[in-house]
């Protein structure tokens, strides 16, 4: 059933959190946009936007989209934006 409360809400979600992707590894499939799409849970989506923004990878980003919707792990050098940019400088503890 449609709600204007919170459909609307659910898409910029998914517009946000293709935006953060985009921005953060570039061009994004349609079939990955395909399932941002079928994500009916705001809280699922907005963990997921916090992920796109603090994932160190596309690789670390895939494994905390994979990971369902009772996931919220976004701990450690896996979710700095910057550790790869920092790995291997002594100045940095950067995984």
């Amino acid at each position: 059933m449609f709600s204007f409360e919170t459909d609307p809400l659910l898409v910029d979600d998914r517009e946000d959190l293709i935006a953060v992707l985009r921005m953060r590894f570039g061009e994004i499939s349609g079939e990955m946009i395909q399932r941002i799409y079928e994500i009916e849970d705001m809280n699922t989506l907005q963990r997921l936007i916090l992920a796109a923004a603090n994932a160190a990878n596309w690789k670390v980003f895939l494994e905390e989209f994979q990971s369902g919707e009772d996931s919220f792990r976004l701990l450690g050098e896996e979710f700095n934006p910057l550790g790869e940019i920092l790995k291997g400088r002594g100045d940095v503890d950067a995984v």
